[in-house]
């Protein structure tokens, strides 16, 4: 059985302020490319939002910095300060090193202020057509309860290997993360990894982000990254998927 392999990240970029309060996407491209990520989701991005991000299309700027492809959802979509024309937006971004084939962004119920979402897009990964989920969760039970399900929801009517990732705001041990893994959609790739604590940056001690995949794909040197660039540590692992093989156009 022959396997395609890629390495994959979770980082909430915090509109790419650290811990120092220094706006740098600089320091969140490094981070990337370090690691040798090839398939990338962001959350907390802005898109010419204002002065805290230097109205930046920041999806599009560090894409650009990776020579990545990349898409943006937005969750925030607010009309232009005043003297500009682009809407402020604020959501969630996937960076690939691979063609997207196609993405849609998905708001999720909230009774929070904040509007949620996912965005999913299908990543040609090396001939394997990969469906890749990135979410932001909220704050409250109550709504992660209900956007857990929604997740599964989306995710059973997809076939093939899947990832869902993001910053979900909830413990291991929380009823919404055993949500996602009773549904038989998903496993926990972090699952048994003691030190995985990604917030806060500075004395991580809460384990809130994560990268779930679909059953039988193969996971292996998961990692937390140590990094001052934002105020969620990234978390990356390697990936392996099955890739089935044709004979005159036909799987086998």
């Amino acid at each position: 059985m022959a396997m395609g392999s890629t390495t994959v990240m979770s980082y909430n970029i915090q509109h790419g302020v650290g811990i120092d309060d220094l706006l740098s996407l600089q320091r969140i491209a490094n981070v990337i490319r370090e690691s040798g990520a090839e398939i990338v989701g962001l959350q907390e991005v802005d898109r010419f939002y204002g002065i805290r991000s230097d109205h930046k299309d920041q999806a599009a700027e560090l894409a650009g910095m990776l020579g990545y492809h990349y898409i943006y959802g937005a969750n925030l979509d607010l009309p232009p300060d005043e003297g500009r024309a682009d809407n402020r937006q604020y959501g969630n971004a996937i960076l690939s090193k691979h063609p997207f084939i196609r993405y849609e962004n998905i708001f999720l119920s909230s009774s929070e202020d904040e509007q949620r979402g996912v965005l999913h897009a299908v990543v040609n990964m090396r001939g394997i057509q990969v469906n890749v989920y990135n979410a932001h969760l909220g704050l409250d039970v109550a709504s992660r309860t209900v956007q857990a399900q929604e997740l599964n929801d989306l995710a059973s009517t997809i076939h093939g290997p899947k990832i869902l990732m993001g910053d979900f705001n909830t413990e291991p041990d929380s009823s919404e993360l055993q949500m996602l893994l009773d549904s038989g959609l998903f496993v926990n790739s972090f699952q048994g990894i003691e030190n995985a604590f990604t917030f806060p940056a500075d004395d991580p001690s809460e384990k809130i982000d994560y990268i779930l995949t679909s059953p039988g794909v193969q996971y292996s040197n998961q990692r937390v990254i140590a990094s001052e660039a934002s105020d969620h540590l990234p978390i990356a692992v390697d990936l392996a998927f099955e890739r089935k093989e044709t004979i005159a156009g036909g799987e086998i």
